[in-house]
């Protein structure tokens, strides 16, 4: 950027996660771009507030999880739709960046685009296209110039089913590996007594409640064919952990229940194997090299949305992989016997466990990005942008 016009970038996030991912990227841009020199707008939390972002409204308006909770809130997610787009329009920034959380972010873009079609867009986080309603991906072109890609395999996607120029920027994951891997000899022996097992059962209240209990099935016929004793840690997100140390005094193995992202890190650097539902933690444990078993549950309504998943696998390590080395076990595979018989061969060296250390040792090289962070790499990719738009 030549010349020293002050910019002004909109960047809108709908959740805690894309709130992280704002922060880390205006710090990238001001890097980049200059402090003096760089303003911003939109919509954020804490992390985004940290970085100078005045936000337009709380992100707990649109913060919502699950359908009943999206429908309670519905009326003032679309007021705060309309709000977002009617303040991008009038302020007129040189470019808008939205984050994640498509069903209000890409709200908001569709209705910048069709009046304010000067002001480029970005992207950062790709919708699922890869795996259901991929009619999604053509549609975007229409309204978003660019995508920033956290999964490797996302732009072959988007180039195959036509959807707007994709860049893999990395995810935000590959900057704490330092955080999430054993240091040498903090992974003990697995011929040491006792056994460690990560249980993950999810981060929203509808997963817990259909995973706790079949999970806690599971770990009983564990205890009964188990070569050795073992050990369960549970890291409980802080709004769930009340209800899963409710649920697991039901259990016969008594865990430890750990919370916040040291603690977090920690058993994942000294676990043996990992009972986890599906989601990011899958990538987490991936990339420190714990070998899991991946379980999912839904309710009878959502049952009927898998005719129309178009993905090989609903693990994230499986598809960064290419290939399903991970079990996953879903819906009324999701049984404490079929979860007991997956995850009993990660407590020895057997073929399975070896084939799944051997398939994570390769994330690192389908992940990579070369020297840059992902919000260095997504910072230079939105200043390109910018400069294109403005040649």
């Amino acid at each position: 950027m030549d010349d020293v016009k002050p910019l002004t970038i909109w960047i809108v996030s709908g959740e805690e996660s894309g709130d992280q991912l704002g922060a880390k990227l205006m710090r990238s841009l001001k890097a980049r771009l200059g402090t003096e020199r760089t303003r911003f707008g939109g919509v954020g939390g804490h992390a985004m507030e940290r970085e100078g972002l005045r936000s337009l409204f709380p992100l707990e308006d649109i913060a919502v999880m699950g359908f009943s909770a999206v429908i309670a809130r519905l009326p003032t997610i679309l007021r705060r739709i309309r709000m977002t787009a009617d303040a991008v329009v009038a302020a007129r920034p040189d470019m808008l960046v939205i984050i994640d959380s498509p069903d209000f972010t890409h709200r908001v873009a569709k209705a910048v685009r069709a009046r304010a079609p000067q002001i480029p867009i970005v992207d950062y986080v790709s919708p699922s296209v890869w795996a259901w309603r991929p009619g999604r991906a053509p549609k975007m072109r229409a309204y978003v110039d660019h995508l920033l890609a956290l999964l490797p395999f996302e732009p072959e996607a988007h180039r195959r089913l036509g959807g707007p120029p994709t860049t893999y920027v990395g995810h935000p994951l590959i900057e704490r590996l330092d955080e999430i891997r054993p240091a040498a000899g903090e992974r003990g022996a697995r011929e040491s007594s006792p056994l460690r097992l990560l249980v993950l059962p999810g981060s929203r209240r509808s997963e817990v409640s259909r995973l706790m209990e079949p999970f806690g099935q599971a770990l009983a016929l564990l205890k009964e064919h188990s070569p050795r004793p073992f050990e369960v840690t549970i890291p409980a997100v802080p709004h769930l952990a009340g209800e899963i140390r409710q649920r697991a005094e039901a259990w016969s193995v008594k865990p430890a229940i750990v919370q916040g992202e040291a603690a977090k890190w920690a058993a994942f650097r000294a676990a043996d194997a990992a009972l986890a539902a599906s989601g990011t933690v899958t990538l987490e444990l991936g990339l420190s090299g714990v070998p899991m078993v991946v379980a999912y549950r839904v309710s009878k309504i959502e049952e009927v949305l898998k005719y129309l998943i178009k993905a090989p696998s609903i693990v994230l390590t499986n598809l960064v992989l290419g290939e399903n080395v991970i079990p996953e076990l879903i819906q009324w595979d999701c049984t404490p016997e079929k979860l007991a018989d997956a995850v009993l061969p990660l407590f020895s060296d057997t073929p399975e466990r070896q084939r799944q250390e051997e398939a994570l040792q390769r994330l690192d090289g389908l992940m990579r990005i070369g020297d840059e962070a992902p919000s260095e790499r997504a910072a230079r990719i939105v200043g390109e942008v910018l400069r294109a738009k403005r040649a």
